[in-house]
């Protein structure tokens, strides 16, 4: 199994939100640093890292950038 980083989520509610997506999606992930970053939030270099397979990890990086799209999207409609 060679697994490669998907993301570093922020803060515990973006970690929830990947973990929900992942599963959703039946896509098996690990997290490294799991609650490191809640002891210590904003520490840079403290961030979980969501770990997927490397064969999962295009249709997970996906499921990642349409969710990235639909904030912007909420973002620019609200801001502006």
């Amino acid at each position: 199994m060679n697994l490669v980083r998907l993301a570093e989520p922020y803060n515990v509610g973006e970690l929830v939100l990947l973990q929900s997506l992942l599963e959703g999606s039946g896509i098996a992930y690990l997290i490294r640093h799991a609650n490191v970053s809640s002891l210590y939030p904003g520490v840079p270099g403290l961030n979980s890292h969501v770990m997927v397979e490397e064969r999962d990890y295009p249709r997970a990086e996906a499921i990642l950038q349409r969710l990235r799209l639909d904030v912007r999207e909420v973002t620019g409609d609200i801001g502006g």
